[in-house]
Parts: C-alpha cells; structure tokens; sequence
C-alpha cells in the first residue's frame, strides 16, 4: 500500500513491520484481558478480532494475528493445548481471508464475514469437545458473539483508510 503523499509504502522496512506486529499482539492481549469475561467459554464476544481486519491493510500480520490468539489463549483461556493450537489457527486462516477480500477488491463490508464465521464454525469443533456443549449450540452462539467484532473490524479498516488514503 502506498501513501498518496509519496510513492513509498506506508510501512516498508522489516523494523516497522515488527514494530507495528508487536504493538498489535500487545493491543489483541490487552484487549482480550480487559473483555475476558466475555470472551471466553460457551458464549463469547471477543472484541479483539476486529483486529484481523487490518490483515486487509497490511497482510504482514497475518502470522501475528495467530499468535495473538496464541497468547491470549495461552495466558487466559485456560482450556489447554487444542485450544492454543486451535486459535493460533483461527487467527491466521481468519487474517489471511481478511486479507484475500481485500486482494480480490471485494465491498469491505466482506471483511465481516470472515470475522464472524471462522471462529464462529471453527472453535467449536474442539470447544465442544473440552467443554462438553454440543457443536450447533456452541456455533450458534459463537457466531452471533462473533457479529460486534465483525462489523468493528470493517469500521477500523473504512477509517484507516480514509486516514491512510489507500
């Protein structure tokens, strides 16, 4: 991506990728240990997934979206090693689809759905397995949880936009 400004990329060198994949790692974790109440278990509403939309912007963090979702879990899930597996997981197939809407210039509103139907049928493959709720019921309810962050997601991605001229 280019400022209108300059012909340079808004973020090029490989310091300011790292730079600005560990300060979006740091906001996921804050994030979800501030909403952890309501992020975790049967029902969940995990704000900090709108994250996964700026994979659309910067597709570098891609892989450090997983990881959020890796430490997150890791830290405060408290389910164990499919679900640190699992989510690094979801974190990474939810960015790169983000990422593909963008790449296929696709409405943004399209950033959505990835948002709200990889976690949404994803996790419940093995939360209802580790907390004994049947998988429609889990996905239901994920999914539905998953909405907020969907539409928070294609919000942050219009606004940089606009603030990025991309």
């Amino acid at each position: 991506m280019k400022n209108a400004v300059s012909s340079r990329p808004i973020i090029s060198t490989s310091l300011q990728k790292l730079t600005l994949s560990g300060l979006i790692i740091a906001m996921y974790v804050v994030v979800m240990y501030m909403t952890q109440s309501f992020a975790f278990g049967q029902y969940q509403i995990r704000i900090a997934t709108a994250l996964y939309a700026l994979s659309a912007i910067f597709p570098f963090l891609i892989v450090p979206m997983g990881l959020s979702n890796l430490l997150s879990n890791l830290f405060m899930g408290g389910l164990g090693l499919p679900d640190i597996i699992g989510g690094t997981a979801v974190g990474i197939i939810t960015s790169t689809l983000t990422y593909l809407v963008r790449r296929y210039r696709l409405n943004d509103w399209w950033i959505a759905v990835p948002i709200i139907l990889c976690p949404g049928l994803i996790v419940p493959i093995w939360l209802s397995y580790l907390i004994h709720v049947p998988y429609g019921v889990l996905a239901a309810s994920i999914t539905i949880g998953q909405i907020i962050p969907g539409i928070a997601g294609v919000l942050l991605v219009k606004q940089l936009n606009n603030k990025l001229n991309l």
